[in-house]
């Protein structure tokens, strides 16, 4: 198959149709159609002000979709992908009772069974057929709702899609689930080929049973809207044979596929009144309005998704993936729309893209991208400024358009680099996170300055760090003036917080003189080079600073008096802190083992079971270990008397293939070359079946 002269522009409006589909659903979840109309109304256009909830949200729907399919690049990129690999994907990123899923329990929340059933080593597809769980728990809603990355990794090729989406969804689901997310990923599919609804579904039709209640359903739907012009009467008809009272369990999937078939017969050109149908007839809204953003925006591509209303300017591409690679949470449709459209290219065995503007972190260069950025409001900031997307020097920028900037005035624009305050506020789903940026890297931009400005601005980076009340403080590095026509490269090595993570990166320009109009483009914003920081409690007695480690333990306390105390109560635990933009660096502690079976720090963390550490252990031993999945290799090994209750000073450097590590004065050396070998990832602290504390950690460069 011949991959689209497009490919990239639809799998990113496949990934705005997801979110704008996910956040417009998401205040309302689970209520009815007959509570909607009630309450709201007709869903034309997000209502999250109405409900006072955040529209940029921890949901499952986005963390799960973009999180599972990353088993294609940790298992080998093949589309022999098993559900076996799939399964070791979850236990590797999903953290227990806090990230991507709904932790409803066993035996309420299909995916917490299954997740639990594979942590018993019952490994997919068992984890999640109807032998292993029973009918009811197998035929919810979950398999379908993380299909949209299987396909957009897939364009033109719905067996494949189908394929891949069957064996993710096995992970967790069986029966009928899984028959809807092989139709719904092969519709997608064959979304980047043909616009015509009718063709979509019969190309799903084909991949799944012809004698299943999915395709029954469909050829009821079918008939239905031929004979009702009113989608009103189709989604009663609905309720009377497919509504949630014939069907058991939380969130079943048959009724919610039902609706979403409805909403595409009945608007499939306009991507505005698909959500409003699908929306507004209630349900699993967020699920539901989720996959079928996705194969609208397929279809249709960003004009399509731009021919109503503005979905895309109040996300600003901003979207939250809660999972144990803390690095991948504060992300973004431009960043997410590069990873996949690279997979399905590796996957058809085409070169990846090129990294736009050197690797740049923000680019832009997608169109109408924002990448997060968004104007800072509030006391002495400017009113009338605002952010949007043009074409620059044969590629696109980002343009902060301002006018009567006057003296005592600020104009900026920032964008996430860690968890938001509204994390506080979000209901159901954690975020686990980890800052994007940290002190000691170089953080760099080029800005360029409209020929036709009036007025010369006095420009500078700026960072929004956490502080000792969890509010966010300004830091700016030096100003430049950049007049009318200019073009200049800014950069500033960031400085300590002490301890405190950085929420947000931009720029930020007062005028020079009595009053400033125009433009100022924003070609690139990056940051390189190691960290070098010193992680402990600072002053105050905020919690953000705790928050900035993923938390893979029973417990994690702010209130012992060291800076960081862990326990776990079974099998093993790891705090992590970092990004897989990490690679050659030193981590040094002095960490003290209260109780356990092991206990060390861990370099080049790429999850709960993919990491190097230094531990030693109560049978008398000091290792350098290499831990994949279910296996953890020894790389090296002294004998070493652990002592509880005591400091052991620790430092484990990693430098290419080599791994060392002083631990309590014993030196030890490792180097991996194997095909197993870690090149990147953050540093953890690791305890098994007991407690360790630490007050401080450092990273620096090697």
């Amino acid at each position: 198959m011949q991959i689209p002269n497009d490919y990239l522009e639809r799998v990113y409006a496949g990934v705005l149709g997801k979110l704008a589909g996910v956040y417009l659903g998401r205040p309302f979840e689970g209520w009815t159609y007959q509570k909607i109309m009630k309450e709201l109304g007709p869903i034309e256009y997000y209502v999250h002000e109405r409900l006072n909830q955040p529209l940029v949200v921890t949901d499952d729907d986005v963390a799960g979709t973009f999180t599972f399919i990353r088993a294609l690049e940790d298992y080998g990129i093949s589309p022999d992908l098993s559900a076996e690999d799939i399964g070791k994907a979850w236990l590797n990123y999903i953290v227990e009772e806090r990230s991507i899923l709904w932790w409803g329990g066993s035996g309420n929340s299909t995916e917490h069974t299954a997740w639990l059933n594979l942590k018993k080593g019952v490994s997919a597809p068992h984890s999640g057929s109807i032998a292993t769980n029973g009918l009811t728990i197998a035929e919810q809603i979950g398999a379908q709702i993380f299909i949209d990355g299987w396909a957009m990794a897939a364009p033109g090729q719905p067996q494949l899609a189908a394929r891949l989406a069957e064996q993710a969804g096995k992970v967790s689901h069986d029966g009928e689930s899984v028959h809807a997310a092989m139709l719904w990923a092969a519709m997608e599919a064959e979304a980047f080929v043909s616009s015509d609804i009718d063709h979509l579904i019969d190309t799903g039709l084909s991949v799944i049973p012809r004698d299943s209640l999915i395709a029954k359903l469909i050829a009821d739907i079918r008939g239905w809207v031929k004979e009702h012009p009113d989608w009103h009467d189709t989604r009663q008809k609905i309720e009377d044979k497919y509504g949630y009272d014939k069907y058991p369990g939380n969130c079943h999937v048959v009724p919610n596929h039902a609706l979403m078939v409805m909403a595409v017969l009945y608007a499939p050109d306009d991507f505005q009144k698909a959500q409003m149908i699908v929306n507004t007839s209630g349900w699993d809204t967020d699920c539901n309005a989720g996959n079928v953003g996705c194969l609208l925006a397929l279809m249709l591509g960003l004009d399509g998704l731009e021919a109503g209303p503005d979905w895309r300017g109040p996300i600003a591409d901003r979207l939250l993936i809660s999972s144990a690679d803390g690095g991948n949470s504060i992300n973004d449709a431009v960043r997410i729309a590069y990873y996949v459209a690279n997979l399905g290219l590796a996957l058809a065995g085409e070169r990846p893209l090129d990294a736009p503007k050197d690797g740049a972190q923000f680019h832009f260069s997608l169109p109408g991208s924002q990448q997060g950025f968004r104007p800072v409001e509030g006391h002495g900031f400017a009113r009338d400024v605002r952010v949007g997307n043009v074409e620059f020097e044969g590629g696109r920028a980002l343009t902060v358009n301002y006018e009567a900037l006057g003296p005592g005035q600020t104009a900026a624009v920032t964008t996430p680099t860690f968890s938001p305050r509204e994390v506080l506020c979000m209901r159901t789903y954690d975020l686990m996170a980890t800052p994007l940026l940290y002190p000691g890297q170089v953080l760099k931009a080029r800005v360029v300055a409209d020929r036709r400005n009036k007025g010369a601005v006095s420009i500078r980076l700026r960072i929004r760090a956490y502080g000792a009340d969890d509010r966010l403080q300004d830091f700016d590095g030096d100003a430049i003036i950049l007049k009318p026509g200019e073009d200049r490269i800014v950069s500033w090595r960031l400085p300590d917080l002490d301890g405190q993570p950085i929420a947000e990166i931009g720029i930020a320009f007062t005028c020079e003189g009595r009053r400033a109009d125009g433009s100022v483009l924003l070609d690139y914003l990056r940051w390189d080079g190691a960290p070098e920081l010193v992680l402990h409690r600072p002053a105050g007695d905020g919690d953000f600073w705790r928050m900035a480690w993923v938390n893979g333990v029973s417990f994690f306390s702010k209130r012992f008096p060291p800076s960081f105390r862990i326990s776990q109560s079974r099998d093993e635990g790891i705090v992590i802190h970092g990004t897989r933009q990490w690679t050659d660096y030193k981590v040094t502690s002095d960490i003290v083992i209260h109780l356990g079976s092991y206990g060390g720090v861990c370099a080049r963390v790429q999850g709960l079971r993919r990491y190097y550490a230094v531990r030693a252990t109560r049978a008398g031993k000091l290792q350098i270990v290499r831990t994949r999945d279910a296996d953890t290799t020894v790389l090296a090994e002294e004998a070493f008397d652990l002592v509880f209750e005591k400091a052991i000073p620790v430092t484990l450097t990693v430098r290419g293939s080599r791994i060392s590590a002083l631990f309590g004065g014993v030196a030890l050396e490792a180097e991996d070359t194997s095909a197993e070998a870690f090149t990147n990832g953050g540093i953890g602290l690791l305890i098994a079946e007991g407690a360790m504390s630490t007050d401080e950690v450092r990273v620096s460069g090697t």
